[in-house]
């Protein structure tokens, strides 16, 4: 009996201990890494387009907006056709960009309304330039 007793204990301290290694895999792993993407203003054809003009991100990552071609350019989010106004504005970034190479960031934060943002450049808005930013 003391020999099937031991057996048993030996065999849950053994299972205790995979599940404490398993579950601290579960625990201690990172969570996946933000993202950063760029979006040019300003097509390498010398196109009044944002290239990518549509933009899948999530909570956390980044866009590199960069003067690319036919400057100036700025980007503006329309307040009336996003989810969130409030981001609208404050994504908003309307300093004309005059030179190739300038750039600035717009971070999304970790409590970001999921749907649709729309943004345009404003010199050239009537030329469509103008893009579309999904937070998943």
């Amino acid at each position: 009996m003391k020999l099937i007793a031991a057996g048993l204990r030996r065999f849950g301290l053994a299972v205790l201990t995979i599940m404490l290694v398993v579950g601290s895999f579960a625990v201690f792993t990172p969570s996946a890494a933000a993202d950063t993407y760029t979006v040019k203003l300003g097509s390498d054809k010398g196109m009044l387009a944002f290239e990518p003009a549509k933009l899948t991100v999530k909570p956390g990552d980044t866009i590199k907006w960069v003067n690319n071609k036919v400057p100036p350019h700025n980007v503006v989010f329309d307040p009336g056709q996003s989810k969130s106004a409030d981001l609208a504005k404050a994504w908003t970034h309307k300093q004309l960009l005059m030179s190739p190479g300038q750039e600035y960031e717009t971070t999304i934060p970790a409590d970001a309304p999921k749907g649709e943002y729309t943004f345009y450049c404003e010199p050239h808005r009537g030329a469509g330039m103008a893009g579309k930013l999904t937070v998943e």
